[in-house]
């Protein structure tokens, strides 16, 4: 094989054996599967270089089967079936490689993004409180499918026995606490207008595009799966407004959308590792300027070091934790504050604010 080809069988090969060993048996044997099948490697070749990636082109898969035009790879993925899935894996890219290429070709890996509102709800809350705000409305950056948009409306439950938002809702997230310092308890404020900005947001009200996000799930694993399904539900039941392009240049036309006596929280959660420094001030200048007219809030959580002016509170960046922080400006003046750290994607919190 050339070395193009071979650099891919071990890309493929380190995917299976170490990123999905141990969260998913079931691509551990799919994807060393494909490391080892000549004919599957020049198959995925055919994907522009950009998506030849694991992640990728498992999805695609995935989508088909989950679109119906994969029985046999369906019922192998139904039935955890490694082996039967490994040889349907192979035989639909073969057979369907003009199929995956395109799905690869125009879709991006969307990453796990649900349960980010045990992070979200408090700091949201607390920012709202610091402002004197009776509503919000929300702007999530780099938002996806919008699912960060819906914090008001989930129940959280946290391993120190504090729960938030709604103990009914159809979605309940949780997580667990670092420490012993309490989270705040107050409520959300009303929430007046969601707003989310991607340079490719996910519709959850569309068919394709609800079973693209269930098709980045990995098919053995059922809990994400149904969490998924239960977020994408509960957006779908009042579909955010999704603006598609770069965020810095749509932030004006986001916060048109938020009334004048509502306090416009800007939300993102690990979207500004995807900018480089200069975008990432650009960014903070833009907020700036929106606070000319009124009082606006921004809640970041990102890695340590990735939020302009967030305090990093002596961290070393790539810590493997993520700050969660506080700005609010008001006209000339901007207060910074990092009320917490989190860990993998906020299903561990440690609170450091007041309570």
């Amino acid at each position: 094989m050339a070395g193009r080809t071979r650099t891919l069988a071990q890309v493929y090969r380190h995917f299976g054996e170490v990123e999905a060993a141990k969260a998913s048996p079931l691509y551990e044997r799919v994807a060393v599967a494909l490391s080892e099948s000549d004919d599957a490697l020049r198959a995925i070749e055919a994907a522009p270089a950009r998506k030849r990636n694991p992640t990728l082109i498992l999805a695609a898969l995935h989508d088909l089967a989950l679109a119906g035009r994969a029985p046999e790879l369906a019922a192998a993925y139904a039935a955890a079936d490694g082996d039967a899935a490994a040889d349907a894996a192979i035989d639909t890219l073969l057979r369907m490689t003009d199929a995956i290429v395109a799905v690869a070709t125009c879709r991006q890996p969307r990453p796990d993004e649900t349960g980010r509102g045990a992070v979200l709800y408090p700091a949201i809350a607390e920012v709202a409180r610091r402002a004197g705000a009776h509503q919000v409305g929300l702007i999530d950056v780099g938002c996806s499918a919008g699912l960060n948009l819906t914090v008001d409306r989930v129940g959280i439950r946290y391993g120190n026995g504090q729960s938030l938002g709604d103990p009914s809702s159809p979605v309940q997230v949780s997580a667990s606490i670092v420490g012993d310092r309490a989270l705040p308890t107050r409520a959300l404020p009303e929430v007046v207008a969601r707003v989310g900005i991607d340079v490719d947001p996910v519709d959850v009200t569309d068919a394709d595009d609800a079973r693209w996000l269930r098709a980045c799930v990995w098919p053995d694993q059922p809990e994400r799966i149904a969490r998924l399904e239960a977020e994408t539900a509960l957006a779908a039941s009042a579909p955010p407004l999704l603006l598609r392009g770069d965020a810095i240049e749509l932030m004006r036309d986001a916060f048109a959308h938020v009334p004048a006596d509502a306090l416009p929280v800007v939300t993102t959660t690990w979207a500004l590792s995807r900018f480089p420094l200069e975008s990432r001030l650009r960014f903070l200048h833009r907020l700036d300027e929106e606070a000319a007219g009124r009082a606006v809030a921004w809640v970041p959580a990102e890695g340590v070091g990735v939020a302009p002016t967030i305090p990093t509170l002596g961290d070393r960046r790539a810590s493997g934790h993520s700050i969660i922080g506080l700005a609010l400006f008001d006209g000339p003046t901007l207060r910074t504050e990092a009320v917490g750290r989190c860990w993998s994607q906020g299903r561990l919190l440690s609170w450091l604010g007041d309570s």
